[in-house]
């Protein structure tokens, strides 16, 4: 233990004997470290972690499968009642549905995101309110008395964190909830929710069609039993469904999805390889820190060499250098945590809002251990190789040569550590630009509608005028005229499903009147209800018939229209207008005639549609039956759309005042241009290629250094050779192109050892769901412009070094040592 104190007293003291040394070698590491410690906090809350409830891996999902379409559903009320009544593998299970409400009483009208939940909700996730209770068996039914859970947030925001507020009301959509309980500060299930009601008040629209869906389930498993288990089990009971309600259940089976994984999604591999990607990176750094110590370390041979002779063995001399090289990476790992907290609000900021457990993502203990165990594993990395090469030095040749020792060992290492930086940092500007490549491609994608001018919002209908389906229907024909009259609105119009949104408003349908036997079986169509002037505010293309009209009403006669896709597929040769088509509801809305075909709309996202539901169908919303039009999926779910002739925010405020109209108890909420929801649609390739060019501009400027310190190096170590090169005739020009070559060298060959493993990489990115779109893995254009940037860049690090070594005097060299 002594003398390891002491090798740590001497270390400090050989640092800061070089400061120049020790500030490069530090910063570089300090990057390095940092840029992963920053994206092991993404990788650690969203990954990782466990979720923040009690015995989280006994927690999952119930899902409804689809035999014939391979599809997941939720399914609906009464069989997720029928499951929680008749499964014994769980210790509870419990169902939800999302819900917004108008909050209209504690001051300005806000809208809420909410969540209708069955009894036993937090108690099958083993959540316990801050104070107050969950909800009993008779408040979860119909007549049940209307009661609720606030969200920590909105205890402190509304009602100031008052500790009596248990008891008092909250208006909900003009009704009265008592507040029966309030979470825990820092509880997340699924975003933000700051209300949560009874799932059995619920919209009996919703709750009571067996073949509906909409109610999800999640579960605690009992202990000891596996999802296989599980599994078997409810595969069973919907067996049993299948055979009483045929109609509801034919051809569907179930699926016990862990729920953490449920959460994550798809997203945990692109993380993972972002992880490896800024792995990458700190390579990158060791190599540099490595190649400053061979450089030091070769001016440091003879002091060893005096040491060994006083009876220092080698497994001394390692163990000193790589006392020194720890403290290098510790001291690199402590700054490296202050560009993480620095790094982790920016990587936040570029985080997709879709990015689950984002709430979670911060520096916490395991990111701090994980922080301290990468500077110890980078310190012995880095310092392992000059450690042993200087180790290696013949005793008797250096002392007897003084400090003109043959470095051309050092050299070697020093020049495949470059080629090695060099291959790295291609592998990134590769997979970064491929990437930027795709981002180009789908902002040129037509959509199949004009983005431009357009902004979206919802509004919370006043609670007076939501009673009725004619106030329903008033309120928002009033509200679409009042903001038409707005100078400087083109256009306006509302639906209930918005382009590149990703809402699965999916409908199984027919052609003709006759109902299949199987409706499970039936195709799958998008629906878009809308309005009549729908068409003209996107400017999507009308191909052939016509669009809806305002008489087009719920006394008309039933009319659809749908797009290209639709037709294509299933009428072929044949004229779909005049024909029928029936949308697969329960209870099911037609023969509905078809009127009109238009053009295909995105919807999933502006790259590939593979694999999506694709035929799209447009129902009239004047048409909509009053049972829905008053029900939480009606009229108050719709999206008002407006076209304005410039900027679409200059106009927002008047249109904020024509939605209010006399009243101020209608929120506007989810406003957004069609511009940024475009752009959001991109999230999942725009996230990895901003990440992925942040690190490959890393690698860049660490391997330029690198390179140039090498070179830099050579040339300090040759001077006396290349005086001799001079008095024997070289020209200026001559040596320039020495210098410049062996650069160049290094560089080509790191490039070819880097389009190798470059081609690996892009071949695992291209794996990833719609990662890359209209560009190939292997695309010889991006693999050129790389490798002609790398070029050049090398290029550029060796011209200083060069010029340096044009201007040896040859008397100088000749004397140098």
């Amino acid at each position: 233990m002594s003398t390891l104190l002491q090798d740590f007293r001497y270390g400090l003291r050989m640092l800061a004997k070089n400061p120049g040394f020790t500030i490069v070698a530090v910063m570089t590491l300090a990057l390095g470290i940092g840029a992963n410690t920053a994206i092991f906090s993404v990788v650690e809350g969203v990954l990782l972690a466990p979720l923040p409830y009690s015995e989280p891996d006994r927690l999952v999902m119930v899902w409804e499968w689809n035999l014939h379409l391979k599809q997941l559903r939720e399914p609906s009320y009464p069989n997720f009642l029928d499951w929680q009544r008749d499964a014994r593998s769980f210790q509870g299970m419990a169902g939800f549905t999302w819900h917004g409400y108008s909050l209209t009483s504690l001051g300005t009208p806000e809208h809420v995101v909410g969540i209708e939940i069955s009894s036993g909700f937090f108690t099958t996730l083993g959540v316990k309110p801050a104070f107050g209770r969950d909800f009993s068996a008779q408040e979860d039914k119909h007549d049940g008395a209307p009661v609720a859970i606030i969200s920590d947030r909105l205890w402190r925001d509304r009602f100031a964190s008052n500790s009596e507020v248990l008891g008092k009301l909250v208006t909900l959509d003009g009704v009265g909830y008592t507040i029966v309980g309030v979470l825990p500060r820092g509880f997340h299930f699924y975003g933000d929710a700051d209300v949560y009601t009874p799932l059995g008040q619920g919209d009996p629209l919703m709750l009571n069609p067996r073949g509906g869906y909409g109610c999800f389930a999640i579960a605690r498993l009992k202990p000891g039993v596996a999802i296989a288990q599980a599994e078997a089990e409810m595969s069973t009971i919907q067996k049993r469904l299948e055979q009483l309600y045929p109609d509801a259940n034919q051809g569907m089976g179930t699926e016990v999805v862990p729920l953490k994984q449920q959460m994550v999604g798809d997203m945990g591999g692109t993380l993972l390889l972002l992880l490896g990607a800024v792995g990458l990176v700190l390579l990158i750094a060791c190599g540099n820190v490595a190649n400053l110590l061979l450089a030091r370390s070769a001016a440091r041979v003879r002091e060893f060499a005096i040491r060994s002779a006083l009876g220092a063995n080698r497994a001394r001399v390692v163990r000193q250098l790589l006392t020194e090289s720890v403290l290098l990476s510790l001291a690199g790992g402590s700054l490296g945590l202050v560009v993480a907290v620095w790094g982790v609000n920016p990587l936040l900021a570029a985080v997709p809002g879709s990015l689950p457990r984002s709430e979670e993502i911060g520096l916490n203990v395991p990111v701090l251990l994980f922080a301290l165990g990468v500077a110890i594993a980078v310190g012995l990395l880095f310092g392992l190789a000059p450690a042993l090469k200087t180790s290696k030095s013949n005793l008797q040749e250096v002392l007897k040569q003084g400090s003109r020792t043959s470095t051309s060992g050092h050299h070697r290492t020093q020049g495949s550590l470059v080629i090695f930086q060099m291959a790295l940092t291609l592998v990134l500007l590769v997979g970064a630009s491929l990437l930027f490549r795709t981002i180009r491609h789908l902002w040129k994608t037509n959509p199949g509608f004009d983005t431009q001018h357009l902004i979206t919002f919802k509004v919370g209908v006043s609670p007076s005028l939501a009673k009725t389906p004619s106030g329903v229907r008033t309120a928002y024909q009033q509200m679409l005229e009042r903001i038409r009259s707005i100078p400087g609105v083109e256009a306006a119009d509302f639906t209930y499903n918005l382009p590149l949104s990703h809402w699965q408003n999916n409908a199984p349908f027919w052609i003709g009147s006759q109902k299949p036997a199987m409706v499970q079986a039936a195709p799958q169509m998008l629906v878009f209800d809308t309005g009549p002037d729908y068409l003209r505010t996107m400017r999507i293309p009308l191909l052939r018939g016509r669009f809806f009209t305002p008489e087009d009403n719920s006394t008309a006669p039933c009319v659809a229209v749908i797009d290209s896709v639709l037709a294509h597929t299933y009428f072929r040769d044949e004229d779909p207008l005049g024909q029928t088509l029936t949308f697969g509801w329960t209870p099911p809305l037609g023969p509905c005639r078809i009127v009109g075909v238009v053009g295909h709309v995105k919807h999933w996202g502006l790259g590939d549609e593979s694999g999506y539901i694709r035929a799209q169908a447009y129902y009239p919303l004047y048409q909509l039956p009053d049972q829905w039009v008053t029900a939480s999926e009606g009229y108050r779910a719709t999206t008002i759309i407006v076209r304005a002739a410039l900027d679409p925010a200059a106009v927002m405020p008047a249109i904020k005042k024509a939605v209010y109209g006399a009243r101020r108890d209608q929120p506007v909420y989810d406003v957004h241009t069609l511009h940024e929801i475009a752009s959001e649609s991109m999230a999942s390739q725009r996230f990895p290629m901003i990440l992925l060019g942040a690190f490959a501009g890393l690698a860049l400027l660490l391997a330029s250094v690198g390179i140039y310190g090498v070179i830099s190096y050579s040339v300090a170590q040759r001077v006396h050779e290349m005086g001799i090169r001079m008095a024997l005739g070289a020209q200026k020009g001559d040596i320039f192109q020495m210098v410049i070559g062996q650069g160049l060298r290094l560089a080509l060959a790191g490039l070819a050892l880097g389009i190798a493993a470059a081609l690996i990489f892009t071949r695992v990115l291209s794996s990833f769901s719609r990662l890359l779109y209209r560009v190939s893995a292997s695309d010889p254009l991006t693999f050129a412009a790389v490798s002609l940037v790398l070029t050049g860049v090398a290029v550029l690090a060796c011209y200083i070094p060069a010029r340096r070594a044009t201007r040896v005097d040859p008397m100088v060299a000749l004397r140098y040592e």
